[in-house]
C-alpha cells in the first residue's frame, strides 16, 4: 500500500504543478504553453529540491498516446503534397540531414558530451520521438530538453520577426476556411491504443529505439492514411498529453546544477543560430522551385513546432498543404534517420588540448 500512496502521491503532486504550469503559461502567452509551462514550472521545483518523479508507467502511456497524435498527423492530403513539389522537398531533406550532422558536431563540443546526446540535443524537431529515444538509451535528456526547448522558443519568436521584416504581417486573428478539424471518436481511440500495445513486442524485437512511441506513430499514422479515423486524438486527450511531456521534462533537472544549465542555454541558443541559417539558405533557394514568397516557404521549412509554424503559416497566406507536407515530411526523415546515425559507432572526437 505504500508504493501505491507514493505513486498516487506523485501522481497527484504531478497533476497540480503541471496544471498551475499550463495556465501560468496561457495566461503569460508563451508560445507552446502547454508544453512550456509545465516544464518550466517542474524544472524551477527541481532546482528547489522537490523530488518530483515520473512513474516509468505514465511516461511510458504518454509515450504511446504522443506517438499516435504524431502518427495521425500524416494524412492522405500531406502525403499527396509531397509528390507534387519534389524538389523542393528534396532541398528540405538535404537541409535537414545538414542541420543534423554540422549540429551534432557543435553539440558536442559546446555540451562536452557523448555523441548520440549531441545528436538528439540537434535534431530539429521532433521533441517527444527525441526525449523517448533519450529516455530509453539513458542519455542526458536533461540538457537534451534544454536544447529543444530553446529552440522551439528561439524559432517561435524568431520566424514572425523575420516574416514582419519580409514585409508580411501575421495580424492578431486568422482567416477561417470553414473546415473543422476531425477527431477520433472514444471507440476509435481505444481500438487504437489496442493496437499500438499489441504492435509494442514486434518493434522492440527490431531493436529499434522508443518501441512505445514508434509503436504509436505506425498505428496512427496507417490508421490516419488508410481513413480509419478521421483525424488525431481528441483534444481532450492529446492536450493533457502535451503537457505531460512538459512535465516530463521539468523532472528530468533534478540534480541538475545551475552551471549545467547557462551551458546548454548557450548550445540552444547556438543549434537555433545555426538551423535558421540553414533553413533560410534552404528556403531561397526553393524560391523558383514552387512559385512561393520566401516568407512562406521559410514557414514551411523552419524546424519548430508544426502547430505552432501552421498558425504563422495560415496568418500570412500560405498554402496549408505545403506547409503541412513539408513539416511531415521533416518528421518522417528525423523518424527515419535518428536511428541509423544512432546505430553508428559512437567513436569520440579528438579533444583540444
Amino acid at each position: 500500500m505504500k508504493t501505491l500512496w507514493f505513486d498516487a502521491g506523485q501522481v497527484g503532486l504531478l497533476a497540480i504543478l503541471t496544471t498551475f504550469g499550463a495556465l501560468c503559461a496561457i495566461a503569460l502567452g508563451m508560445p507552446a504553453p502547454l508544453l512550456t509551462g509545465p516544464a518550466v514550472v517542474l524544472t524551477i521545483t527541481s532546482f528547489a529540491g522537490l523530488p518530483v518523479r515520473f512513474p516509468l508507467y505514465l511516461r511510458d502511456a504518454v509515450f504511446l498516446l504522443a506517438g499516435i497524435a504524431i502518427g495521425a498527423t500524416v494524412s492522405s492530403e500531406s502525403m499527396a503534397a509531397l509528390g507534387r513539389w519534389p524538389l523542393a522537398f528534396a532541398i528540405l531533406g538535404c537541409t535537414v540531414v545538414m542541420m543534423v550532422i554540422l549540429g551534432q558536431f557543435l553539440m558536442q563540443r559546446m555540451l562536452q558530451t557523448d555523441r548520440s546526446s549531441a545528436l538528439l540535443a540537434a535534431t530539429p524537431g521532433h521533441l517527444s520521438y527525441v526525449i523517448a529515444i533519450g529516455e530509453e538509451m539513458s542519455l542526458a535528456t536533461d540538457r537534451i530538453a534544454v536544447v529543444q526547448s530553446i529552440r522551439l522558443l528561439a524559432l517561435t519568436l524568431l520566424v514572425p520577426f523575420l516574416i514582419r521584416f519580409a514585409g508580411f504581417e501575421t495580424g492578431i486573428g486568422l482567416a477561417s476556411n470553414g473546415e473543422t478539424t476531425a477527431e477520433m471518436t472514444v471507440l476509435q481511440t481505444v481500438l487504437t491504443i489496442v493496437a499500438a500495445i499489441g504492435l509494442v513486442p514486434l518493434i522492440k524485437r527490431t531493436g529499434a529505439p522508443a518501441p512505445i512511441l514508434l509503436a504509436g506513430m505506425a498505428v496512427g499514422a496507417v490508421a490516419r492514411v488508410s481513413g480509419i479515423v478521421p483525424g488525431g486524438l481528441s483534444h481532450f486527450v492529446a492536450l493533457p498529453v502535451l503537457a505531460a511531456i512538459g512535465a516530463l521534462i521539468g523532472t528530468r533537472f533534478v540534480g541538475t546544477s545551475l552551471s549545467q544549465l547557462r551551458g546548454s542555454i548557450v548550445a540552444g541558443l547556438a543549434g537555433t543560430t545555426l538551423a535558421a541559417a540553414l533553413t533560410l539558405l534552404a528556403a531561397w533557394a526553393a524560391m523558383g522551385i514552387v512559385d512561393m514568397p520566401l516568407a512562406h516557404i521559410l514557414v514551411a521549412f523552419a524546424p519548430g513546432g508544426l502547430e505552432t509554424m501552421a498558425v504563422i503559416g495560415a496568418a500570412i497566406g500560405a498554402n496549408p498543404g505545403f506547409v503541412a507536407a513539408a513539416h511531415v515530411g521533416r518528421l518522417l526523415l528525423l523518424s527515419a534517420l535518428i536511428p541509423v546515425l544512432l546505430a553508428r559507432p559512437q567513436t569520440p572526437l579528438p579533444r583540444r588540448e
